[in-house]
Parts: structure tokens; sequence; C-alpha cells
């Protein structure tokens, strides 16, 4: 895989650039993530923040609760990080150009999952983080 790896909204009004390997890649299935969103779960790929960028345009900012600060476009809505009080940054892995390019390896918050959103087996699993 080569990097940078880029992506951004759908309507194009935000741009971004992952610029090196993720510390970590997971599908989350808490209930914050999943209103937030309104799907079951979200996948995310987890960058130290100096390996992340905005590009082009500039996402809102939501702090959705204490001490996390999430991002999206003004215009259409994609939901784009997540962010703690951290040096780290998620990157939503559908909003990249090739979400096939960082496959998820964990799954997390599964005691949150919804019932009907069955488990990849293949992956691995987490009642709430992983490590």
């Amino acid at each position: 895989m080569t990097f940078p790896l880029e992506g951004g909204c759908f309507c194009g009004a935000i741009r971004y650039a992952v610029k090196a390997e993720p510390l970590g890649r997971g599908i989350c299935h808490c209930r914050s993530c999943q209103r937030i969103a309104g799907a079951e779960s979200v996948g995310w790929a987890v960058n130290d923040i100096a390996n992340f960028e905005f590009t082009y345009g500039e996402p809102a900012r939501f702090a959705s609760t204490p001490g996390v600060e999430r991002t999206f476009c003004p215009r259409c809505g994609t939901g784009l990080t997540y962010q703690r009080q951290s040096t780290s940054i998620d990157v939503t892995l559908a909003s990249l150009d090739d979400p096939e390019a960082l496959p998820a390896k964990n799954e997390v918050w599964c005691e949150e999952r919804i019932s009907w959103n069955a488990l990849n087996p293949d992956l691995n699993h987490h009642a709430q983080w992983s490590t």
C-alpha cells in the first residue's frame, strides 16, 4: 500500500490525506457512533495526528461527548473524524477514496452491537475498547 491515502466527503467540499500506516483499524458498534452516523456501526482508522491532514476545505466541528470532537462536511453532512483530547485522530474508513485499502482488523464495543448486525468471524472482537 502506498501513502498518502486520500479521502473526503460525498460532495467533494472536504478532502484529507492519511500519510502513514494507521495505528489501528476497526468497526465500532458503540451507541454514540450508531446515533451520530445513523448506521449500525462505523469503520475507523486510528491515525497519529501528525500523519493526518485536511487538504481541502474546512470541516464543521461538533463536541459529541465530553472530550470528543467529531468533524463532518458542513455542506453534505458526511462524517469524517473522531478525536479525543490526544495525539490520535480517527477517520471514517468508508470516506476513503479506496476503502478496501484499509480493511478493518477489529470490532469494538460489541456489547452495544445491534442484534441484527452480525459480527465478522474473521475479525478480533472486543466488548469495549481494543488495546
